[in-house]
């Protein structure tokens, strides 16, 4: 149903702007999907979430993680029921764990957060920006700038999650930047049967050039 309102609304913008080309009309139909979908996929959150009774973590989690999340991007699934679930496991999820699990004594906590902090550092510098077939991020001085980014939120949500006395609020950030971190790496990009938007665009630019 999303997917016909949104080609709707591309086709129409096509009939009044011609100069909207098929691909940059692919562009703006998939970014149509992705806020009209949001709308409905956030109110589902939300309501399970409350379910649970972890609302007001969930929210947080989605706030704490939205800077990092922006910059160093992820993988997105391609129906609206997928992207539901997977939204679900990672900020619910992500409450549900904060809430009950206690990390201590308190060296255990700095280990753990310089662990997920090196393993960030270096998936990022393989990973990210992490984009899709859909909205490929192609210019490097748009890629460099995100990755340079993307070192820098994840930095000092990590460094946030040890000045912050209290536990649950500390968790969110430390398992959220964990979480986000995961969502960028090519296991999780094969597992989704995903594809790096940037990496397709090369090849493609290759086969171009050897026929």
């Amino acid at each position: 149903m999303i997917e016909k309102l949104c080609n709707k609304i591309t086709k129409k913008m096509q009939n009044k702007m011609p100069e909207i080309d098929d691909e940059r009309a692919e562009v703006i139909n998939y970014g149509l999907q992705l806020v009209i979908g949001e709308i409905p996929k956030t109110f589902i959150l939300l309501a399970i979430a409350y379910a649970f009774g972890v609302l007001k973590l969930t929210i947080l989690a989605l706030l704490f993680i939205m800077p990092y999340k922006t910059f160093s991007g992820g993988v997105h699934l391609k129906t609206h029921i997928g992207c539901i679930v997977a939204t679900s496991l990672f900020y619910i999820g992500n409450a549900i764990l904060s809430k009950y699990i206690v990390i201590e004594p308190i060296y255990i906590k700095y280990i753990l957060i310089a662990l997920i902090w090196i393993f960030s550092m270096i998936m990022i510098k393989l990973y990210a920006p992490a984009d899709t077939e859909a909205v490929p991020i192609l210019r490097k001085k748009d890629r460099d700038l995100k990755r340079i980014l993307s070192y820098i939120t994840m930095t000092l949500t990590l460094v946030i999650a040890i000045i912050l006395k209290n536990t649950i609020l500390s968790n969110l950030l430390i398992f959220g930047t964990l979480l986000q971190t995961i969502s960028i790496t090519r296991l999780i990009y094969k597992i989704t049967k995903s594809k790096y938007g940037y990496e397709e665009y090369i090849k493609s630019q290759n086969i171009k050039v050897a026929t």
